[in-house]
């Protein structure tokens, strides 16, 4: 009689990776842009512009490459992120190209300047820096929780960008707005890269210190009130929020900076006060500023009423060009109806400078209508989604925080660009991510991506298989 022992191993349940989803959707990504594409050339021309077949190849290219690099180093993350990403930044490129085509514009460029350069090509080279760093990320972040390690240095690192315009010399004034920064011939807006940083910070400090700021001291109109030494931190970012308002005159960056912190604050703590007392402070701050920075103002006047502003305003002034590019922008809307013009055949141009970059939304009211805005605001809202459905299965505090945090930023981002545009808050100075011209915002928004790509890696991907155990032998009896 002879004894033989087996050793059974129970694997790790595979699940699918979905990347074949991904390359599909890629697919649609790709196409409808290029479809866009001929549609504007045909309406402006009548004829297949020039450029279709080198932008379709282009965009094809950066979408493929970063689906290869995805399937390698983040075979189980989110397969909706990066087609929608694509999508989002291909229908930009066709949009700031359709604005570069008009011939108001090109007309305006040579009187003010000699020439003309339009602003279709170096977005498309901006999108292959923002996807070459989506991929750095991927292939050097291997595990989202190493970032927990630079807490503190974050926060260091989040202060020095958010002051950068502020160096004489370095920082630039744009029409009231101290927001941008100039390294030799490129412009950059430093704020863009601060909003991913400083999420970093306040998911390692938030995780460390909820139980602390989770505890009441009294009940107050039902809620639970926090007590008085745990309001320090919301103090504290209040109070930095509102001097990048004072002296940067960035409504934006202010309103994103606080905003996400009590978006994070309220999920690590789950008390429904923060939120309240967050609204109450950032409402009072926010009328306090605005009724004395005079570049403020000026915007508060432009949405209140854009067309009284515009005749009372001083002729020259930044107040009557904010107000005459709102009436312009509320104009655009108005016209677009429900399906709008047609791409290649609206007015937005009219709305003179950023009219690719803040006021870019204007020409998808007007050419794509009420539908092509809800679908764009449809896009985001799923980007917003699967970035929040990644922190729900995250398996770790630091990463479930610093998903909330990163998805919190960018549906604040296109809350105030989309309800500037659209009169329904006053206009920030910020770009609609993905489709507004701006390299530093494609770039940051190509890097907020990836993050969440590694998270929902990390969280989707199946544990390693137990060691097997004494108990799991199996002893056969082999009669002869």
């Amino acid at each position: 009689m002879s004894v033989v022992t087996n050793t059974t191993t129970i694997g790790a349940i595979d699940l699918p990776s979905r990347r074949n989803t991904e390359l599909a959707l890629l697919g649609f990504a790709v196409a409808i842009p290029v479809f866009a594409y001929l549609n504007v050339g045909l309406a402006l021309d009548g004829k297949v512009p020039a450029g279709m077949l080198g932008y379709g190849v282009g965009l094809a290219l950066l979408a493929g490459v970063a689906h290869l690099l995805v399937r390698k180093f983040a075979k189980y993350s989110d397969p909706i992120l990066l087609p929608l990403a694509t999508l989002l930044n291909g229908l930009g490129l066709v949009l700031i190209w359709r604005l570069d085509q008009s011939p108001r514009v090109i007309a305006k460029s040579m009187r003010q300047f000699g020439s003309y350069s339009p602003d279709a090509p170096k977005q498309l080279m901006y999108s292959a820096i923002g996807v070459a760093l989506f991929l750095l990320v991927l292939m050097l972040l291997k595990d989202h929780r190493v970032l927990q390690r630079y807490t503190y240095i974050s926060m260091v690192a989040a202060i020095v960008l958010l002051l950068l315009p502020l160096v004489p010399g370095l920082g630039t004034d744009v029409f009231g707005a101290k927001i941008w920064i100039k390294v030799g011939p490129f412009s950059i807006q430093p704020g863009e890269f601060a909003k991913i940083v400083i999420a970093v910070f306040f998911s390692g400090y938030l995780m460390v210190k909820r139980d602390a700021l989770a505890l009441a001291s009294r009940r107050f109109m039902g809620l639970y009130l926090p007590r008085g030494r745990d309001l320090g931190p919301i103090l504290t970012i209040w109070a930095v929020s509102l001097l990048i308002l004072v002296f940067e005159n960035d409504l934006g960056t202010s309103l994103l900076f606080f905003g996400m912190f009590v978006i994070m604050l309220y999920v690590a703590t789950e008390r429904t006060s923060w939120i309240i007392m967050g609204l109450l402070m950032a409402i009072g701050g926010a009328v306090v500023v605005g009724s004395t920075a005079t570049h403020v103002k000026s915007r508060v006047a432009a949405w209140l009423d854009p067309f009284e502003c515009l005749k009372t305003a001083p002729e020259g002034t930044n107040m009557a060009m904010a107000c005459d590019q709102m009436t312009q922008v509320l104009m655009s809307f108005g016209s677009g109806g429900t399906l709008g013009a047609g791409l290649g055949q609206g007015n937005s141009d009219l709305v003179g400078f950023a009219a690719n970059s803040d006021f870019i939304f204007a020409t998808v009211g007007e050419e794509l209508g009420l539908a092509g805005v809800m679908a764009f605001l449809l896009m985001y809202a799923l980007i917003v989604e699967r970035g929040i459905r990644t922190a729900l299965a995250a398996r770790d505090p630091f990463g479930k925080l610093l998903a909330t945090g990163l998805s919190g930023a960018f549906a604040l981002q296109v809350f105030v660009v989309a309800g500037g545009v659209m009169g329904l808050v006053p206009l920030t100075g910020m770009t609609m991510p993905f489709l507004a011209y701006g390299g530093s915002s494609v770039i940051a928004n190509w890097a907020l991506i990836a993050i969440l790509l590694r998270i929902s890696d990390t969280a989707r991907r199946p544990a390693p298989a137990p060691a097997p155990s004494p108990d799991a032998e199996m002893t056969q009896v082999v009669r002869p």
